[in-house]
């Protein structure tokens, strides 16, 4: 098939979005801690990015879109990314274009995961769990949902990773959170974000990049990707809002909290986008607000230190929406009919999809942060921590 060069371009600019999130989210969450922790944020996030792109062309990319084994895991047909070269193929697109496009996707669940270790992590430990948790956890959820594995042949609506990164990243920073205990002096005196102008940046960067992220996995230029790039902005605009509304109710509407919100609507938006139209795009996104509000209430009533709150957003948030796709998911706008058009399977797959999920990327992450823990520590000691990141991982200060 011969290339399609309006589609390439598309996926071009699409795929250099969604790594603009993976710093994104450093400085989204660097804002959050205090001020000795601001570089380790943004630094783990790009050490996520830049331990996630070796990973995938060596062999995370095999193990996610080689042939099936099982319905579980890819095999190892790609390795060193063999044979995934320029020529498009069957496609309209480079295949090697693909390949960066869904790297992209891996480093930024990674570097969403970073917010169960905040201002506590040790940076080797977190470099071997970072590896271990892509290859164990990542790589067969993408397989499961993308790469021709049992969800996907059952029939799972995951438009750009509902599952795949959202619930993934969300329960999974619980089970680590829950493992590498809570930080020193949490709940005895303020941790106040030190910098909420850079987490508005940063979220801001997130609301820009996830048009690359929802719209480019239409993986053409065409009106399914248009739509996608509509739902997602309502999503996120009605996420914020809900999310302002009803925290104002308990208090003052802080930014942080509307931002928040609109990246909880970003995050339920991710799975339905190229499914439903806009007045499901509102429902979802606005749902998502309040749901997530509520679940990060919940966390901190009970006392876990899941310091950033990536399972109230993404882990809720993306629960949400991949459930809702599988009711609101309509022909009107891709052939798929959801359970409002009748199609009750469509709302057992996605719902038992969703629901399997949680179980694996919690269960697997626990377990996996359980042996690093034991084998090598991971947190930093309580002189490093008081200190601050910053100086103890990196040897490196704000001046201001």
């Amino acid at each position: 098939m011969a290339l399609d060069t309006g589609t390439t371009a598309w996926l071009l600019v699409a795929t250099a979005l969604v790594i603009l999130m993976t710093p994104g989210v450093g400085l989204f969450y660097g804002g959050m801690v205090r001020k000795k922790n601001f570089i380790s944020m943004i630094a783990l996030s790009l050490v996520a990015l830049s331990l996630v792109s070796l990973h995938w062309v060596v062999i995370g990319y095999s193990l996610v879109f080689g042939h099936d084994l099982g319905g579980l895991i890819g095999g190892l047909d790609f390795f060193g990314l063999a044979g995934v070269g320029i020529d498009p193929g069957e496609g309209t697109y480079p295949p090697i274009l693909f390949a960066a496009f869904h790297l992209a996707f891996a480093a930024v669940t990674l570097a969403v995961l970073t917010s169960a270790v905040a201002e506590r992590v040790k940076l080797s430990s977190f470099l071997v769990l970072g590896l271990l948790w892509t290859t164990l956890v990542y790589d067969p959820l993408a397989h499961w949902a993308w790469g021709g594995g049992w969800a996907q042949s059952l029939g799972l609506l995951d438009f750009a990773g509902g599952t795949v990164v959202e619930i993934n990243s969300g329960f999974s920073a619980l089970a680590l959170a829950l493992v590498i205990g809570k930080r020193v002096g949490f709940g005895q005196y303020s941790m106040e974000p030190h910098n909420i102008p850079m987490a508005l940046l940063g979220g801001g960067l997130l609301w820009f990049g996830w048009f690359g992220f929802n719209a480019g996995s239409a993986l053409a230029a065409d009106g399914i990707a248009a739509n996608a790039f509509m739902v997602t902005n309502t999503a996120a605009a009605a996420g914020a809002m809900a999310w302002l509304l009803v925290s104002w109710l308990y208090g003052r509407p802080a930014s942080l909290g509307m931002i928040t919100g609109g990246v909880a609507g970003l995050v339920a938006i991710t799975p339905a986008a190229g499914y439903v139209g806009v007045p499901a795009s509102i429902l979802i996104g606005g749902v998502a607000g309040v749901l997530c509000y509520g679940a990060m209430v919940w966390r901190i009533r009970r006392k876990y230190d899941e310091s950033l709150d990536a399972f109230a957003v993404h882990g809720v948030g993306g629960l949400w929406g991949t459930i809702m796709t599988g009711v609101l998911a309509t022909t009107a706008v891709n052939r798929y009919p959801g359970l409002l058009e009748g199609n009750v399977q469509q709302f057992l797959v996605n719902t038992g999809s969703a629901l399997a999920t949680v179980v694996y990327a919690f269960g697997v992450t626990y377990l996996l942060a359980l042996v690093v823990d034991r084998v090598m520590g991971l947190r930093v000691t309580e002189d490093e921590e008081y200190v601050g990141l910053d100086i103890s991982q990196h040897g490196e200060r704000i001046s201001y």
